[in-house]
């Protein structure tokens, strides 16, 4: 009896104090392991289509696609922030990812060295790592 004194204590010490439980629920963990997951994903696709454009072109075109790639994964990390928040804190998905393309579209048209196409291919790489996650889930099923 003592014990659950103990742990209605402790809780209650916690939830005065502002500390969050470390463990989130089960649907918390399944999101962070589908983020871990498409993180992955996107930067093992990122790596092989640089090493191919790489072969195929040049390597200016595969560091314009490199630079792309990376806009797409910082995308990606904060579109899993805003949708994490979702629920808890914010009642939408803010918009305010979509200034890092605009940004980086703007960038690539002042800047003579950098190629459009490359960059914007690059910025992509994440959906086509969404589109082959989605493929893995449907044939593991």
């Amino acid at each position: 009896m003592d014990e659950k004194n103990d742990v209605e204590a402790l809780s209650a010490d916690a939830s005065v104090s502002g500390v969050i439980s470390p463990e989130p629920d089960s649907s918390m963990e399944e999101y962070y392991q589908l983020q871990n997951e498409l993180l992955l994903l996107t930067l093992l696709l990122m790596v092989v289509v640089f090493i191919s454009v790489w072969m195929a072109y040049s390597l200016n075109t595969s560091l314009n696609y490199l630079i792309g790639a990376c806009a797409g994964v910082v995308y990606l990390k904060l579109l899993a922030r805003s949708v994490e928040q979702l629920g808890r804190q914010k009642s939408k998905v803010g918009k305010n990812q979509l200034a890092l393309f605009i940004g980086l579209i703007v960038v690539a048209t002042q800047v003579e060295q950098l190629q459009i196409v490359p960059i914007f291919l690059g910025f992509l790489t994440y959906k086509a790592a969404l589109i082959a996650y989605m493929f893995k889930a449907l044939s593991t099923t």
